[in-house]
């Protein structure tokens, strides 16, 4: 991971830690790096509905179209929609702009290879360089070498049919909840699934460059809960500022996190003969009950490191078509190469209609242990957990836990945070071993006020 650019791309506050000079030295990279012999750099860029997002847009448009390079607009639309025109389209670079679930304060930018995968390391460290100066000057574009913009609206459209041709049922008749989190469905999501002949139930769809993510989306689950619960709905989907996520309700209201989905669709793959010996690809987060349930249904799985990034290296080396995160990034690699939030959100209303089941009995054969995560805000993660006294309170709570629950530390690819999980029978046992590790850390004085 290097100094800017985390898991998730480059994130930060807007114009704070992230800065629109940032945004210009990036675009002005770019479009030189890939505009080298001869070649006619093509980027094509999408963002979320925060405020700056317009900012960051220009800003990047400027950099690029000063080194030479074609810049190719799709507008307010999702990540996987960037990374499926990225590959679908030719284009040597996708860029999203957006910094996912976090506040409307914060931006990012996510930059994707011509593959529609997240950027090689290496590309990023020499980003980085030239962002603090290491490297030379770039040359500017002079005369007709200097790049277009192309108002590219009609590839989100592409991207929309693209979606609507996966589903194998007409939803006529399902009555579906969707919150689009005031970000990127707020209107790819009901054109989807109005299409699909579904009753549309939709929430948190107007976005003012403020509210994305306000106590809505998939990190505000309670909101559809109350949606699904109060109309009577089939099924609710919830997505992220930028809908490389998802999250459902059942029809009782129940949250359906990104375990239980792979387990439901994993399961769906493996019944009908399309896992083909390959494994489901989980990371550290996911919960034991997952894991005892994929046992007992004969299925694979893997662990990896938390971020889509590791979950799709895993998928790509191995083959395995099925991998995601308990957050909600699920990764179908016969169809996308990034987490996307409406293609989970087919993909589930496929298995329902598959087994004319409701989603509550497809998830049913899932036990899930009681997992509490606290997230503790330091000025130095490394130092944390390099910190002796901090791995001998977490050795002690693992102990004391024994074969039945574990614990995880981790620091956040994208905040300055240390997470702490804990997963056991019972959630005071979780409670109480992460107190002990949040009091060495507390001890040592790492630990900063908000």
């Amino acid at each position: 991971m290097g100094k800017y650019f985390g898991t998730d791309g480059f994130r930060g506050e807007a114009n704070v830690g992230l800065t629109v000079d940032h945004a210009f030295k990036i675009g002005r990279f770019i479009g030189s790096h890939f505009g080298r012999e001869g070649n006619k750099c093509r980027v094509v860029i999408g963002k979320d509905t925060r405020r700056s997002s317009y900012m960051y847009e220009a800003a990047l448009t400027a950099g690029l179209t000063s080194s030479g390079a074609d810049v190719y607009l799709l507008h307010v639309t999702t990540t996987p929609s960037v990374s499926y025109i990225t590959r679908i389209d030719d284009f040597d670079c996708g860029i999203m702009i957006s910094a996912s679930h976090n506040p409307y304060w914060d931006n990012g930018i996510k930059l994707l290879n011509a593959n529609g995968e997240k950027m090689e390391e290496e590309v990023l460290l020499e980003i980085e360089k030239y962002i603090d100066g290491e490297t030379g000057e770039l040359p500017y574009a002079m005369r007709a070498d200097i790049g277009r913009t192309v108002d590219y609206s009609a590839g989100r459209n592409r991207y929309i049919g693209y979606l609507i041709s996966l589903a194998t049922h007409s939803y006529k008749g399902k009555k579906v909840g969707l919150d689009c989190a005031n970000g990127s469905t707020w209107m790819i999501a009901k054109s989807v699934f109005d299409a699909l002949g579904a009753d549309t139930y939709v929430i948190n769809n107007t976005p003012n460059g403020l509210n994305i993510n306000l106590n809505c989306g998939s990190t505000h689950i309670e909101g559809l809960q109350r949606l699904v619960v109060g109309n009577g709905l089939d099924v609710g989907f919830a997505f992220d500022g930028d809908a490389d996520r998802c999250l459902a309700v059942d029809e009782k209201g129940r949250l359906i996190d990104g375990d239980l989905i792979l387990y439901i669709y994993g399961r769906h793959m493996h019944e009908r003969g399309k896992l083909e010996g390959s494994k489901v690809v989980t990371t550290v987060m996911s919960n034991i009950g997952l894991y005892k349930a994929f046992e007992a249904a004969g299925i694979g799985f893997e662990v990896t490191d938390v971020g889509d990034k590791y979950v799709w290296e895993n998928m790509r080396r191995t083959g395995n078509r099925l991998g995601g995160e308990q957050s909600g990034h699920i990764i179908f690699g016969k169809y996308a190469t990034t987490g996307d939030g409406v293609l989970t959100a087919i993909k589930i209303m496929q298995a329902m209609l598959d087994k004319k089941l409701p989603l509550s009995a497809l998830a049913e054969p899932v036990t899930i242990y009681p997992q509490v995560l606290k997230n503790v805000r330091v000025a130095d993660k490394d130092a944390v957990l390099n910190d002796l006294d901090v791995r001998e309170a977490e050795h002690m709570a693992k102990e004391k836990l024994g074969s039945n629950g574990r614990v995880l530390l981790r620091k956040s690819g994208t905040e300055p945070l240390i997470r702490v999980m804990a997963e056991a029978p019972t959630e005071s046992e979780c409670n109480g071993a992460i107190d002990m590790i949040v009091k060495a850390m507390e001890k040592k004085g790492y630990i900063q006020d908000v």
